[in-house]
């Protein structure tokens, strides 16, 4: 199929995109492709075909319970489309046929849903069918695999757009982990009353952690309590040190003796934009100091 000129008119009512809450993806290797008939307001008859192969920018997203996918464009020769598809509510796509389906995000509960639409072109209204020949999902949206057909008509009309579009990206990387260690010894100083701590963190993947919590002694039935937090830059490989300073939020001091420490360590993942975080409780001893 040969790339068309795109058609530019006043869209019968401007295209709405759902929102997906995933992190869009740079589509490795994909192409979008579709024709209409004569009289089809989203292609005006024409054909369109688009390619990483010929310099056009394709993104992909899914939701996270994989009932949506979102592919766009970004044609090298500055046209722009959206393809929606998403299975019945509370269901997954998975490879298969989808009929009945009306026009992203409008439709039922129990319905599918497509849109296609751009270059200033969209459906008020819309109903059409999509077949699913596989897709292969990652963690928080990610979308490895992707081929599908679809036919779209718009307003209740006979003549329709029909299109495929091909996806293929590597395999997903690997969610962050993070591992987190409180080190059983602390200290307790006698010059300012604070409780001095520390312990190791390791990463996965290159990323900042941000340690918070809190720290409870309990002397002569008087309970000292403090909180802090620190920041850490984690480095896969050997464990990173890291060192906090509670002080407390009264005027007792921390003294020697037990303390009980909680402490959450929380990092942004960079492959998926999501926050990922493990926590701690460590019985310590403190010693003066």
């Amino acid at each position: 199929m040969k790339r068309a000129a795109a058609v530019v008119a006043v869209p019968v009512l401007a295209l709405l995109v759902g929102t997906v809450p995933a992190q869009a993806q740079a589509v490795a290797s994909g192409s979008l492709s579709f024709s209409g008939d004569p009289g089809d307001w989203i292609s005006g008859g024409g054909s369109y075909a688009y390619s990483t192969d010929t310099k056009d920018r394709l993104t992909v997203n899914a939701t996270e319970d994989h009932n949506h996918v979102a592919v766009s464009v970004s044609g090298f020769n500055s046209d722009w489309w959206s393809l929606d598809l998403a299975a019945p509510s509370g269901t997954g796509l998975t490879a298969g046929t989808y009929e009945g389906a009306t026009r992203y995000p409008f439709q039922g509960a129990n319905a599918p849903g497509l849109d296609l639409g751009g270059n200033g072109r969209g459906c008020n209204t819309s109903t059409g069918t999509f077949t699913v020949q596989n897709v292969v999902f990652g963690p928080h949206g990610y979308v490895q695999t992707l081929d599908a057909t679809f036919e779209q008509h718009c307003e209740g009309g006979t003549s329709a757009a029909r299109g495929e579009v091909h996806i293929a990206n590597p395999p997903a990387p690997p969610e962050l982990a993070i591992g987190l260690k409180v080190a059983t010894d602390g200290t307790a100083s006698t010059l300012n009353g604070n409780a001095y701590l520390h312990g190791t963190v390791q990463c996965t993947a290159p990323a900042t952690v941000t340690l918070s919590g809190a720290a409870t002694q309990v002397k002569h039935n008087v309970i000292v309590r403090g909180t802090y937090s620190t920041q850490v830059a984690c480095t896969p490989g050997a464990p990173v040190a890291w060192k906090a300073t509670v002080v407390p939020a009264g005027t007792t001091p921390f003294q020697k003796g037990k303390a009980e420490v909680v402490t959450q360590a929380t990092a942004l993942d960079p492959n998926y934009n999501t926050n990922v975080s493990v926590d701690d409780t460590t019985v310590i001893t403190l010693v003066k100091g």
